[in-house]
């Protein structure tokens, strides 16, 4: 379903004093597109219509499992557990292969990445679903695979917010099924609550312009070489500006990569104090004239002749200048949102929402306490990495991301509780996050004793995320195997607990 952009409804959204759901910023002066994400009840009755296959613009993914179902089970609009059982299977399984193996912490113990499996979910009217991979093929279904696509790009487990209903993940339990060929898991404990009366909305706006240039360069002291030529690169470019009356960059990003720069203060450093002998420079900018950029653009090539040795040549040659449109999430009533069903070609109805079962009302959930089994946890002499004791899974929503860390052992867990708090990871990744306000809380955590897990929200913490971002990682993908190596100390012989 896509909305269309008139002047009035612009006028009108603007004059609404609409902002954005992550930074508060005012509605754009210009905007590019905007897609509501419709849930699942348009996919359903297109079903019932007797569609055999439903095309559909802009919907959360998880409807797209949903749909089918309330379709094959009749489920009603006030049945919210089943909803959000419904609404889980499809959450687990919406990125393919990230359930069946696919990214997992232990990639080293997952075969055949050639030809991993899809996965399979078998669901009953009860809301119960196996969640299985088809016989001969790679991959893996366990209960580590599985939880760590639970908790991907999840923000509060408690209220995972969807057009359908309110989503309750942190009691869900995951089982293995033996005598599966792949393995396979038991999921359940999903509860719902009603949905709010609106849809979230995704505007874009045009917020300038970015070219990316990447180049190996190789030999001693490559780090260094490669920092000075990014450097160099910038500064010959700003003297061209300011020959042509143009403004300065409005962002730049150097890294160089080989040299563990996104780790901070927590890259290794090398034994003889040269670095790597082989590196890569990440050179990205945004400026506001697209003719700015095109400068920059032009002027990688001069390096490989008139900068440091050892510079191999510009990955895909020269960097293409693109525009950079930024998200702009927002509320919309759903009563304002018009949904046409067209079947071969002949429009058959409008769809409208029963807003009956909804409600605005926030649930508010008090923070887990401290509990004394945290207070007397033994103490003892040894030190692990958070990989010997927890898997972990990253993603983004916007400029936010998210890790969840769930424990291999379920008597591992209150050594993480205690451990990992949200000032724990602040701290442990500082040097990423942007921090707008004074005294401002960047990090929140939230417990899943379902899966002895815990999921972290970072703000502001993607450098503006996606195509918005010009970091290497503008969707914080490697930020699960980054913290990985964090250090849980002072504990007990962890490892004799499940011997």
């Amino acid at each position: 379903m896509l909305l269309n952009v008139e002047d009035g409804q612009k006028e009108n959204l603007k004059g609404a004093g609409i902002t954005d759901l992550e930074s508060g910023k005012q509605f754009p002066e210009s905007v590019h597109s905007m897609n509501v994400y419709l849930g699942a009840r348009p996919i359903s009755r297109a079903l019932d219509l007797g569609a055999d296959i439903v095309v559909t613009g802009r919907c959360v993914d998880s409807g797209i499992v949903l749909g089918p179902l309330i379709h094959s089970f009749g489920w009603n609009r006030d049945e919210f557990d089943l909803l959000a059982a419904g609404s889980l299977a499809g959450h687990l399984i919406e990125c393919g292969a990230q359930c069946t193996g696919g990214i997992f912490t232990d990639w080293h113990a997952v075969p055949d990445w050639h030809n991993i499996g899809f996965p399979i979910v078998e669901c009953s009217s009860e809301g119960d679903f196996i969640l299985s991979k088809p016989p001969d093929t790679g991959g893996l279904i366990s209960f580590g695979t599985v939880a760590e696509q639970l908790v991907y790009e999840l923000g509060n487990p408690q209220r995972y917010l969807l057009p359908d209903v309110t989503c309750d993940f942190s009691k869900v339990s995951i089982t293995e099924i033996p005598g599966f060929d792949g393995g396979a898991v038991k999921v359940h404990g999903a509860k719902g609550s009603p949905p709010s009366t609106f849809y979230k909305v995704n505007a874009t706006y045009l917020d300038g312009f970015r070219a990316t240039a990447v180049c190996p360069v190789g030999g001693p002291k490559a780090v260094q070489k490669g920092k000075r030529t990014a450097e160099s690169i910038l500064q010959r470019t700003r003297l061209i500006f300011s020959q042509l009356g143009y403004e300065d960059y409005s962002a730049v990003n150097i890294q160089v990569l080989g040299s563990e720069d996104t780790y901070g203060p927590h890259a290794r450093r090398s034994i003889d104090g040269q670095g790597p002998r082989e590196a890569v420079i990440w050179l990205a900018v945004h400026h506001k004239q697209k003719e700015a950029v095109e400068i920059f653009s032009r002027e990688i090539a001069p390096a490989g002749t008139g900068m440091a040795p050892g510079l191999t040549g510009i990955v895909g040659g020269r960097p293409r200048v693109s525009p950079v449109l930024k998200p702009f999430f927002f509320y919309y009533p759903k009563n304002n949102v018009q949904i046409n069903l067209f079947l071969n070609g002949q429009h058959v109805e409008t769809f409208e929402e029963d807003l009956t079962f909804t409600s605005d009302e926030v649930v508010s959930f008090d923070p887990p306490e401290i509990s004394s089994e945290l207070k007397d946890l033994p103490s003892g002499p040894h030190t692990y990495r958070l990989e010997d004791l927890a898997y972990t899974r990253s993603g983004d929503k916007g400029n936010s991301a998210n890790i969840g860390v769930i424990a291999r052992h379920p008597l591992y867990y209150p050594y993480l509780k205690k451990t990992l708090t949200a000032q724990a990871l602040e701290n442990y990744f500082q040097h990423l996050l942007e921090q707008e306000k004074p005294e401002e809380e960047l990090v929140t955590r939230y417990e899943l004793p379902g899966i002895h897990g815990l999921n972290f929200v970072l703000k502001n913490s993607l450098g503006g995320g996606g195509i918005a971002s010009l970091r290497s990682d503008p969707q914080g993908k490697a930020l699960g195997q980054m913290l990985l190596d964090f250090q849980i100390k002072n504990v007990p012989d962890l490892k004799s607990l499940i011997e």
